[in-house]
């Protein structure tokens, strides 16, 4: 099993949530149902599971009347229960696929007998067809694949290990050389393997990696089942957008250029599209910004962002290009350091941050800009040998220093500050 963060969440969920229901939402495959699952398993003495998906009969109970006193009813004549008043969650799993549940949610948490999550896909939630939402009844958190200090745990890898970690991230100190080594040889596995659940489980238990590529390879496939399933008179498109996210990457400035799928690609023909993946979840956005002046939202260019995966595993198995050899090797800096620059977004979204980088007429582009206090960080990330060599941040520091709260480079290297700019590991963006 698993150890998942999120899982505090719940319980805090369970102690706080003031008769409201909640929300797990998350692309497909990223461990919803297994970790509500083990949640109820802890923490409640009768559990009830609904997968509208898996009995779609289910559905039923929720035409008509939608008060607790019918639902319960009905949901018992079909087998389900025992409905055991104040210790009882129930879980209404693949949501997406039954809205009258969701409009249900309001009533039902209004009775106060039972504990309600639902959970589902990003993909059906935000486009089925719920008649009225659960405003008011209803908390939502959002769930992700593994980070990399839960690939550590799935590793065993202590937690004095990652208190080491973290002690050093603070210090801006060194970490001991042979820590390092191993550090990066988990970073290494874990770009190659990414944190979706089954795939990492697979890593884990078998020894032949063709298993865990073709685990990938499976989750791939179901997304672009999806896409043709949810994606209406945007498919072809939304396929298209999504099967050129690996190839874009790879371009030195790994900036999403829409006339690269085809000659008259534009935000007017695929915004639609580009919309419907970043709800999905799938794809990650991040957007441009001439400015360091926060809100960052109120200098984005949209019409200028690059596109990250969900997941670097899956990434690597998009190259279809036996990179994952290369990558156990040592050497990150294929595709332009597609790999590690997609891992750094991903440790900052799932740390609640906004994905965004500077480039101002294009001069002096710079990777990532986060908010911190009331000024903005810089995140730059290397790949190569070169990491100290960053003319863009030099320019940057140079000219807008009073806007910048602290400067970063991640590297394959070992940690240190040196002329007032960090120089951390790649794999402490889990402490940012």
């Amino acid at each position: 099993m698993l150890k998942r963060k999120i899982i505090s969440l719940l319980e805090n969920w369970k102690t706080n949530h003031s008769h409201e229901a909640l929300l797990v939402k998350g692309a497909r495959q990223v461990g919803k149902t297994t970790t509500i699952r083990e949640f109820a398993q802890k923490n409640y003495s009768n559990f009830i599971e609904i997968n509208f998906e898996q009995d779609p009969i289910a559905k039923e109970a929720f035409n008509g009347r939608l008060d607790t006193q019918t639902v319960v009813a009905r949901l018992s004549a079909m087998g389900y229960g025992p409905f055991v008043e104040n210790k009882t969650l129930v879980f209404f799993d693949e949501i997406q696929s039954c809205p009258k549940a969701r409009t249900a949610i309001k009533f039902l948490v209004e009775d106060g007998r039972f504990d309600y999550i639902e959970s589902g896909s990003l993909l059906g939630i935000n486009y089925a067809d719920v008649s009225s939402y659960p405003v008011g009844f209803e908390s939502q958190i959002e769930m992700f694949p593994l980070d990399f200090e839960e690939w550590l745990w799935a590793n065993n890898v202590g937690d004095h290990i990652i208190r080491i970690i973290r002690q050093t991230y603070a210090e801006h100190s060194e970490m001991d050389m042979f820590l390092h080594s191993q550090l990066m040889r988990h970073y290494r596995n874990f770009l190659i393997v990414g944190g979706m659940p089954k795939v990492v489980t697979t890593f884990l238990q078998n020894p032949d990696f063709n298993e865990t590529i073709r685990q990938q390879r499976l989750i791939i496939d179901n997304y672009r089942n999806d896409i043709a399933k949810y994606a209406g008179s945007e498919k072809n498109r939304a396929k298209r957008f999504f099967d050129a996210i690996p190839t874009q990457l790879s371009k030195p400035h790994k900036r999403y250029v829409l006339s690269d799928l085809e000659q008259s690609g534009n935000m007017q023909k695929y915004g639609d599209s580009a919309q419907w993946l970043q709800d999905a979840g799938v794809a990650l956005f991040c957007y441009n910004t001439h400015s360091l002046s926060l809100p960052f939202e109120q200098y984005e260019n949209r019409n200028m962002f690059k596109v990250y995966l969900l997941d670097t595993g899956l990434l690597c198995a998009m190259w279809n290009d036996k990179i994952q050899w290369q990558v156990m090797q040592g050497d990150l800096s294929i595709n332009e350091g597609a790999l590690t620059e997609n891992f750094v977004a991903l440790e900052l979204i799932k740390h609640g941050h906004t994905l965004h980088y500077y480039d101002r007429k294009s001069r002096n582009e710079l990777d990532f800009i986060i908010k911190e206090g009331n000024k903005v960080s810089i995140l730059e990330v290397k790949s190569g040998n070169n990491y100290k060599q960053h003319t863009a941040l030099n320019n940057v520091l140079d000219e807008l220093a009073e806007y910048v709260e602290r400067s970063v480079v991640l590297s394959k290297d070992n940690g240190g500050k040196e002329n007032d700019i960090n120089y951390l590991p790649l794999y402490m963006a889990m402490c940012i």
